[in-house]
């Protein structure tokens, strides 16, 4: 069964940054792609961020630049490290795990606040 289990989210000031977590049990993370989505309140979730298994990543425009995200196979956990966080970061995080290279997996989130 598999399991992602997010954490680091929580309340930063405009500018700031902070780190997220997510690890993945059940789930051969070094095999597949991963990815962050988020989701603000009354919005559709929008992808974040995706990592393939050879390490190449991608991002939203939104958040080019000032968000990275990194694997660590041998501990299965993604991170995403974000930087310059602009109050409109603010919503919920999601991890997840890629099968067949489609986002199957889910985590059930972290919360992320980002005030002015």
């Amino acid at each position: 069964q598999v399991q992602l289990v997010e954490s680091g989210g929580g309340s930063v000031q405009a500018g700031g940054s902070l780190r997220l977590s997510c690890v993945a049990s059940g789930y051969t993370s070094s095999n597949a792609c991963m990815g962050w989505f988020r989701q603000a309140a009354g919005k559709q979730r929008e992808w974040v961020s995706t990592i393939t298994t050879q390490g190449s990543t991608a991002y939203a425009e939104s958040v080019k630049d000032r968000f990275t995200i990194s694997r660590d196979n041998a501990k299965n956990t993604l991170y995403l490290q974000m930087n310059s966080l602009k109050p409109e970061d603010t919503g919920m995080y999601y991890c997840a795990a890629c099968r067949g290279g489609v986002f199957s997996y889910w985590g059930q989130g972290t919360p992320l606040t980002v005030s002015s």
